[in-house]
């Protein structure tokens, strides 16, 4: 049966640095009720992403900042429960921006539109490799950086949610790819099981050295999650003509002041380097091609998607603040509820 209340994660006040707990609050709320043309989603998995945290500061961004006392913004998983909505039924599963909550009322059209999906692959798949991280690295890889065969490419955060699928799309374009991971056991998740061709770990390995090493002949590509000292190495070992997407800069996240940039941006003229910023939302109208590529490679084991699963609701904000501890393997999410079956 559905509950009473609706447990939600709410914006307290501001980080400042690095996040913490204070920065959210426990709230439980009255269950809203579907009207003429909505419907109830009762959430299942909750994503956790890098790019969360610039909504939490003021500072205008490719969105609005979250509002102090507002429910905490996030995509999701869920199923809807009531529905008063020709298009959406009780038992249907969708993905959009539900938010840090058990349920959302909605009618089908907000700041992320919940979109119906029947999954032929395993749930937390719709939220990693085909969600909003995988159209992140098939676009920044295909769109921006145009990798050809034979090419070099390397990637930061490879083992994360988006730097993972990126690292695939590339090798399944027939290119050279290496990776930049923290720890030995990332790193071999990487060779072992992805197929990259070299993995770095910036825990314990001089980038510098370890680059001189396996890109003797420069970087084609570059995939950029990370930004800060790893940007400034990296364009020191792009060849000529290299391309760089750069997709985040989860290094500088939790900074409560900003260190200087990269000080060799005269590699990007000596070099004729080009360096491109993007957003996946930029994309949307070919979102469902992407998709069913995606799902393509995901059916014949060309594309291995990895979910990292915590569980439990009040779990959220703790998962979110691991995020950038770099303890993850894979897409971070949180698994709140089982999906019920519901018959035709």
């Amino acid at each position: 049966m559905t509950p009473d209340i609706n447990r939600q994660w709410r914006l307290a006040m501001r980080p400042h640095g690095m996040v913490d707990h204070s920065s959210f609050s426990y709230h439980e709320t009255s269950l809203p009720k579907p009207s003429d043309d909505e419907f109830l989603i009762h959430s299942l998995y909750v994503s956790v992403d890098p790019a969360m945290r610039g909504w939490l500061t003021e500072d205008p961004g490719y969105i609005p900042a979250i509002p102090i006392g507002s429910v905490m913004r996030g995509s999701a998983i869920g199923q809807v429960v009531e529905s008063r909505h020709d298009d959406f039924k009780v038992g249907d599963f969708v993905t959009g921006g539900l938010g840090w909550q058990e349920f959302c009322l909605s009618n089908g059209g907000q700041m992320t539109p919940v979109q119906k999906f029947k999954p032929v692959h395993p749930l937390p798949v719709y939220l990693s490799a085909l969600g909003g991280t995988g159209l992140t690295a098939y676009f920044g890889m295909l769109d921006v950086a145009k990798p050809k065969e034979g090419e070099t490419v390397l990637v930061s955060g490879a083992a994360g949610a988006t730097g993972s699928v990126a690292a695939q799309i590339a090798k399944i374009k027939q290119c050279r790819v290496i990776g930049i991971a923290g720890g030995p056991d990332k790193c071999q998740w990487l060779t072992d099981e992805l197929g990259l061709h070299g993995a770095i770990d910036y825990k314990t390995n001089n980038l510098d050295d370890r680059l001189d090493d396996l890109c003797p002949n420069g970087i084609d590509i570059y995939f950029d999650n990370i930004g800060g000292r790893t940007l400034e190495t990296v364009i020191e070992h792009m060849a000529t003509w290299g391309r760089i997407a750069s997709c985040g800069m989860i290094s500088t996240y939790n900074e409560e002041h900003l260190l200087p940039g990269p000080k060799n941006l005269f590699q990007l003229i000596k070099k004729r380097i080009r360096m491109e910023g993007f957003l996946v939302p930029d994309y949307s109208s070919r979102f469902k091609t992407a998709k069913r590529e995606l799902s393509g490679w995901l059916a014949t084991g060309a594309l291995v998607s990895r979910e990292d699963i915590r569980e439990g609701f009040k779990n959220i904000p703790n998962t979110f603040i691991e995020l950038f501890n770099g303890t993850n393997l894979g897409k971070l999410m949180v698994k709140i509820s089982n999906p019920t079956v519901h018959e035709n």
